[in-house]
């Protein structure tokens, strides 16, 4: 079934849509009908009343609300033996047309672009929903340098310099560690250039809060824009922050928080909580996630994230039994 997520264009058909959606994952969604069952909330009539799967889900459970074998399956990063979540993608064009759209909005024409990804470490694997959109980026930019840079840190730094002294635009999109290592070994100006981090020590470094990685990267490229993509294995969508803390969403996504000890209540703007995340793009799987990301929501619709939650379960997960 298809739904015109694409065409929001106001709260009010948000919510309508969002209704329908809900109403259909019910009917077609076997793991998020039997959560919503257990916890008693399969009558939602507003926005607010939707309940939220927990994003764990995805590591135990098959969540799917259609029977497509899926055109790709994206998997999460994690240690040697730890169970990782899986994404079964079922119309790989609804994830294009979101990639298309969010880029469009928030940066303009891909082809104006050079796109250069630093992503080292994810590229060392298959089924990154990261590599896979870095991937279109660098094949809609259509530009011969465009491309990943993988262990190659010093080529990468030739590149950026060879664009020092013209007016071609450049977003560099990289993980941190991979990041602070570029900021380390190759200080440099970077004019018209976007650096776009995506988290991600992955047990590379020590862990450092966003501020302190913002400083770092302001301090060895003055004049480059230090912005922030927030997007996981789960999701359909991505958020961006424009000045790396205030992250603003598509017109098909909505982000929320929740009490930390009463996971089933929301809780006022400006409050820290967990963030839930509305991801119409996400209606052949579940479109209404708890993650794991601690953070604050905003009246305007931006939000922000502080951390994650200290333990790796939430409460309501284990309302079902681990198939």
């Amino acid at each position: 079934m298809k739904f015109p997520v694409f065409d929001i264009n106001s709260n009010k058909v948000f919510e309508q849509i969002a209704l329908k959606i809900y109403r259909y994952q019910l009917e077609k969604n076997p793991v998020y009908r039997q959560y919503c069952n257990l916890i008693k909330k399969t009558d939602a009539s507003i926005l607010e009343e939707i309940p939220f799967l927990p994003i764990q889900f995805f590591k135990s459970h098959e969540v799917q609300s259609n029977t497509q074998s899926p055109e790709i399956t994206f998997t999460s990063s994690g240690t040697t033996g730890s169970i990782v979540s899986k994404h079964r993608v079922t119309d790989l064009n609804v994830y294009n047309q979101s990639l298309d759209q969010s880029f469009k909005t928030t940066y303009g024409a891909i082809k104006d672009y050079v796109i250069l990804a630093l992503l080292p470490h994810y590229l060392d694997r298959t089924g990154s929903s990261l590599v896979y959109m870095a991937q279109g980026w660098i094949n809609d930019s259509n530009h011969p340098k465009s491309g990943f840079y993988l262990n190659n840190i010093e080529e990468l730094a030739q590149v950026l310099k060879s664009f020092e002294n013209s007016n071609q635009k450049v977003i560099l999109i990289g993980v941190t560690f991979a990041l602070l290592q570029l900021a380390e070994e190759y200080a440099m100006p970077l004019k018209n250039v976007i650096i776009i981090e995506t988290g991600g020590m992955k047990g590379m470094r020590k862990e450092i809060v966003k501020p302190e990685l913002h400083h770092i990267l302001k301090t060895a490229f003055p004049q480059a824009s230090i912005q922030s993509e927030y997007g996981m294995t789960e999701l359909l969508s991505q958020a961006y922050a424009s000045d790396g803390i205030n992250f603003t969403t598509p017109n098909w996504m909505k982000v929320s928080t929740r009490d930390t000890n009463d996971p089933l209540s929301g809780i006022a703007y400006g409050k820290t909580g967990g963030l839930n995340i509305i991801d119409l793009a996400n209606y052949n799987s579940c479109p209404f996630i708890a993650t794991q990301d601690l953070g604050k929501s905003f009246e305007n619709g931006s939000f922000q994230v502080l951390g994650r939650f200290d333990h790796s379960d939430i409460r309501g997960c284990n309302l079902m039994a681990v198939d």
